[in-house]
């Protein structure tokens, strides 16, 4: 399903480190909620988000076995519907207005913003899992938004002008460091690699179709040949055979496109890179991390003015592909 990604944007922006209610339905058809502020946005194209939960909770079950979840974004006024389904033992749907979402997920009404989900990806964080959801459907409203800071309630207020971070020298060479980062946020992606099938060739060459389709073979070798992994025919066959993309003559040119299957499949693989970024920068605080990739920007900036053109094209569709609009909050009790 294709989104419009400026009203998908204006929906996310409903939320500002706010509170969310995330609900399903389980395995019997029993409504399940519960009250989260760790919901953050992901990426545009494709459409993802993520939230997490504690290990602990009464309803992990449900929501670990749950092919679809709705996250809603709570509105100024709906204080007393967060603590009801922040409560454990009660019948948070008890007199709640539900309506009916993708999957039968109850969806809350009187929102700032509702967003229905695809599971697409469970992360194991430690003492919490971490959820990443391919966005469905999507509505959202102009009202305020309900929010929580320090330990309560909040109004929306002016935002607070970041004390600036004091950097820290280290005499760790660059080059290892950035490495050491790359392999450990990308072991999650392999892992999840070998459990769909799919090659490390095959997923370079999805991955630049999902950025931009209706390529050829030969156009999608240029993007990824500088890496030393080649699209090739025999490539572009294999992952037609398999239904993960579609081969097509557009006035006589022969051109590759994802299927809906190849789309879900380098979704996925996007979700659990997200999800293992997530859980690297969970314990820095928000200046920290706009901080981090600020740097990292402006040293790509600088680098790229003596980069391999095929490698800033490269990184560049990549960029594409993830498009990071929110930030990380503290996980539900």
């Amino acid at each position: 399903m294709s989104l419009d990604s400026k009203a998908f944007r204006g929906a996310l922006g409903a939320f500002a480190t706010g509170v969310t209610i995330v609900t399903t339905i389980d395995a019997d058809g029993n409504d399940v909620g519960l009250t989260a502020n760790s919901f953050n946005s992901v990426s545009l194209d494709p459409p993802l988000v993520l939230w997490s939960l504690a290990k602990t909770s009464l309803s992990l079950g449900a929501f670990s076995a749950a092919p679809h979840f709705a996250v809603h974004i709570l509105a100024a006024d709906q204080e007393a519907l967060s603590n009801k389904f922040a409560k454990r033992g009660v019948d948070k749907f008890s007199g709640v207005d539900v309506q009916r979402g993708e999957g039968g997920i109850p969806l809350l009404t009187g929102c700032g913003a509702r967003f229905q989900c695809r599971t697409a990806y469970q992360y194991d964080g430690g003492d919490h899992v971490i959820f990443v959801g391919e966005v469905l459907q999507f509505d959202h409203s102009q009202r305020v938004p309900l929010l929580f800071h320090g330990g309560r309630y909040a109004m929306p207020a002016s935002p607070a002008i970041a004390d600036e971070a004091v950097a820290t020298e280290c005499d760790e060479d660059l080059s290892h460091l950035v490495q050491r980062a790359y392999f450990h946020l990308l072991t999650p992606v392999r892992r999840e690699r070998e459990r769909l099938g799919i090659s490390l060739q095959e997923h370079y060459m999805l991955s630049v179709l999902m950025a931009v389709s209706d390529r050829s073979v030969e156009e999608v070798d240029t993007v990824i040949a500088y890496t030393g992994i080649r699209a090739t025919q025999a490539l572009a066959e294999g992952l037609a055979a398999r239904g993960l993309i579609e081969v097509f003559q557009p006035d006589g040119k022969r051109a590759l496109r994802l299927t809906a299957r190849g789309r879900e499949c380098v979704t996925n693989l996007l979700a659990a890179a997200k999800a293992v970024e997530a859980e690297a920068l969970r314990p820095f605080k928000r200046e920290e991390r706009n901080q981090l990739k600020s740097l990292l920007r402006e040293l790509l900036s600088r680098a790229q003015t003596s980069a391999d053109e095929h490698v800033t094209h490269h990184m560049t569709l990549l960029g594409q592909l993830f498009q990071d609009t929110g930030t990380i909050t503290q996980h539900d009790s």
